[in-house]
């Protein structure tokens, strides 16, 4: 699949190599922003409320979207993606696929999770 003419553009951030803190504990540098062109973007039930929980007194809203990235795009389970102004957790490990019989690709497909509240 190549990028879809009226797709979005969506940011993916990878988490920069580690460094040592103060106390000798690995942590992420600074991510490194890969934007991707092209993509298609679904929200990931059929109504696209996402899931509401009461905790603590506070409502808890869990949006969830699928994107199509162009084929051959670099999406790991613990990088975020940027929509919007919004910022995703990618939810498992994305897939995709390709033909066997004509060799024609389809699109990178990665569940999108957003926990707000």
């Amino acid at each position: 699949m190549r990028e879809l003419p009226a797709g979005d553009t969506v940011t993916i951030l990878r988490p920069g190599a580690p460094s040592r803190d103060v106390y000798g504990n690995d942590v992420p540098g600074p991510p490194t922003e890969i934007p991707v062109p092209g993509c298609g973007i679904a929200p990931r039930d059929g109504t696209g409320a996402g899931a509401n929980e009461i905790v603590d007194a506070r409502d808890t809203v869990i949006t969830g979207l699928t994107l199509y990235a162009p084929y051959g795009t670099d999406i790991r389970a613990t990088d975020r993606i940027r929509v919007g102004g919004d910022l995703y957790e990618v939810d498992g490990l994305p897939g995709s696929f390709r033909s066997p019989f004509t060799g024609s690709t389809g699109p990178v497909v990665a569940a999108l999770e957003l926990v707000t509240g």
